[in-house]
């Protein structure tokens, strides 16, 4: 692929890029965590052999573990394509990290041999317990050796996945009061009674975790089930497009999923209520399929008619890789991106996989760490305490 490095005696193997109309040298470590599940996916739909794909996934690893910059397991948010060093004076990334890790869990699973090993051993390399902040018992939000850490993991968002390799860790395990500790904040959306909502509203806080993690039927001991939870949120962000259709001529009953994504302004975090950000200033009228797509299985036949609706309606959002990042029509002249996100398409990749056959969670659930996860944090179905083992 032209967005991947597969020059077998490149430092930077199987590094993919952030975007595709954009400096060639820029890779993204989230867009390499969606592109390892890709790589199974890819397999059992024969889009790839098996043995390309396990040997793809395998040196991918070794980049990771050789090559790719970063500190105590954790590695930076943008890195070189061919060298694996830092780009862009970026963060050091906790989430990004979260996301790489969850791809090459999941193709441990798929693989195993090697690859599982490889896996593992990029796991225990994370020390959770350094980007903990010991005062408040929160993540912090990003790291850089130039200024240190800096914001917190305090309200609910994407990071769920945090909490779930973090007390699993058999290296450097975080305590499981971090998760029962940060906020949920509750709020209604019309007759959408008691959303946790995140901070800025955007669908992608309400997707990324359960990308990877089945919660359809797991409650914690809060008796919250965060499959429902993101199902009455994206139900609320379509409904909030269908009230401000008027100010908005993208938005409509199959034009929704307002998320982080390119606009006619350059990248923004488009979001809905309920949230605690001012919506005026963050929303232009930019509408991402992704939004939707990535929504799906909260949403079937809402995201299904959404995509019918881009196919249709607007040549100019499809392309190679499918629809293209976003469009507007708030302008005499329409506007529709050009180029392509990783982790917009690798959202988009890995919930239709898991619409259809449930791919990805089948064999994410499976590991080890995952299990043990979920056992300690209490998750339980059907408030019985639920064995993974």
């Amino acid at each position: 692929m032209k967005e991947s490095n597969t020059n077998k005696k490149s430092l930077g193997y199987g590094l993919i890029r952030d975007k595709t109309i954009l400096d060639n040298v820029i890779g993204s470590v989230a867009s390499v965590g969606y592109g390892l599940g890709a790589l199974l996916i890819g397999v059992e739909h024969k889009w790839i052999s098996y043995k390309k794909a396990y040997d793809r996934a395998n040196r991918t690893l070794d980049t990771f573990i050789n090559y790719v910059e970063g500190e105590n397991g954790f590695y930076y948010h943008f890195v070189n394509m061919q060298t694996g060093k830092r780009e862009w004076n970026c963060e050091i990334s906790i989430i990004d990290t979260a996301i790489f890790i969850c791809g090459a869990i999941t193709v441990g699973e798929y693989f195993g041999g090697s690859v599982k090993q490889k896996a593992e051993t990029l796991f225990t390399r994370i020390n959770w317990e350094w980007y903990r902040n010991k005062d408040t018992n929160y993540f912090y939000m990003g790291y850089k050796p130039e200024k240190g850490f800096w914001g917190h993991w305090d309200m609910y968002a994407e990071q769920l996945m945090l909490y779930i390799l973090g007390v699993s860790s058999p290296t450097f395990p975080i305590d499981k009061s971090m998760y029962y500790e940060f906020k949920r904040k509750k709020a209604n959306y019309k007759n959408i009674k008691d959303i946790i909502y995140t901070y800025c509203g955007t669908l992608f806080t309400y997707q990324f975790s359960h990308a990877w993690i089945d919660f359809k039927d797991l409650k914690d001991l809060e008796n919250i089930n965060w499959f429902e939870n993101s199902v009455k949120a994206t139900k609320a962000n379509r409904q909030y497009c269908i009230d401000h259709k008027q100010k908005f001529k993208t938005y409509d009953e199959n034009s929704w999923g307002l998320t982080a994504c390119l606009s006619p302004k350059g990248y923004i975090s488009c979001g809905a209520k309920p949230c605690d950000i001012d919506l005026n200033i963050e929303n232009d009228g930019t509408v991402t399929p992704c939004g939707a797509i990535g929504s799906i299985v909260f949403t079937p036949k809402e995201s299904i008619k959404a995509m019918e609706h881009y196919y249709n309606s607007y040549p100019k959002l499809w392309g190679k890789y499918g629809f293209k990042d976003g469009y507007n029509l708030e302008s005499i002249k329409p506007w529709f991106a050009k180029e392509y996100i990783g982790i917009d398409k690798g959202i988009e990749l890995l919930m239709l996989e898991n619409f259809l056959n449930g791919t990805i969670w089948n064999y994410f659930m499976k590991n080890q760490y995952v299990q043990k996860g979920l056992e300690i944090l209490d998750f339980s179905v059907n408030n019985q305490k639920h064995s993974y083992s």
